[in-house]
């Protein structure tokens, strides 16, 4: 079929550049969150945006499980903080726990059954046809992390913060949103609104000649 491409005036191109590069300059991870609820149809914008991200051979191997319910949002926290405790207690290591140390978080994980939204995002490690028949499905984490991407700048442009928290193992995942086994948890997405009194660690990013080459 023929592409449909909706082209800017060159003289717009960079003003929207900038634009959109000054609203995710905004962007923190946030790990206190308001009870103040979010309406279910932001939420689903902001996913359709995650569908529309490029995969591989487009088989969109991923599935984005939205949680409200007090319910089951609370047995996702306790299913997180057990890992975490472990994690905290000496799984982790010494090294990886001192790059930490300056975000100051702990096993306790509160966010989870405060923020109005968890986003569980899970690989399809294979998928099946029409048949039923089992098909591969390639460039899995690639394909799932750019639409993650897509996902949080979509629910930042909307005015949402969001934090990418990722207790491992994620297996617990799997059983309280009743997904299958060829699907993975790779990162529980907390979803809402900063509280008013929210505080974030005083962090940088790395300058573009620290992150690009231009050849």
């Amino acid at each position: 079929m023929p592409l449909v491409f909706e082209g800017v005036p060159e003289a717009e191109m960079l003003p929207r550049a900038e634009a959109f590069l000054a609203r995710m300059r905004k962007r923190r991870t946030v790990r206190d969150y308001a009870d103040r609820p979010v309406p279910r149809e932001l939420i689903e914008a902001a996913v359709r945006v995650a569908g529309t991200a490029p995969s591989g051979a487009n088989q969109q191997p991923w599935t984005f499980v939205c949680i409200s319910d007090p319910e089951r949002k609370k047995l996702i926290r306790e299913g997180a903080e057990e890992e975490e405790r472990a994690f905290y207690a000496g799984r982790a290591g010494e090294e990886w726990l001192d790059a930490l140390a300056h975000l100051g978080t702990d096993d306790k994980k509160p966010f989870l059954e405060t923020a109005p939204w968890l986003i569980a995002i899970f690989a399809q490690r294979w998928g099946f046809d029409a048949q039923g028949n089992k098909v591969k499905h390639y460039y899995v984490p690639e394909s799932v992390g750019i639409a993650t991407g897509f996902l949080i700048a979509a629910l930042h442009d909307a005015g949402l913060a969001t934090l990418t928290h990722t207790p491992a193992p994620m297996n617990f995942l799997n059983q309280i949103c009743g997904r299958p086994d060829n699907e993975k948890a790779l990162i529980l997405l907390v979803v809402g609104y900063p509280k008013e009194d929210c505080l974030v660690p005083a962090i940088g990013k790395k300058p573009l000649e620290e992150i690009a080459t231009f050849l």
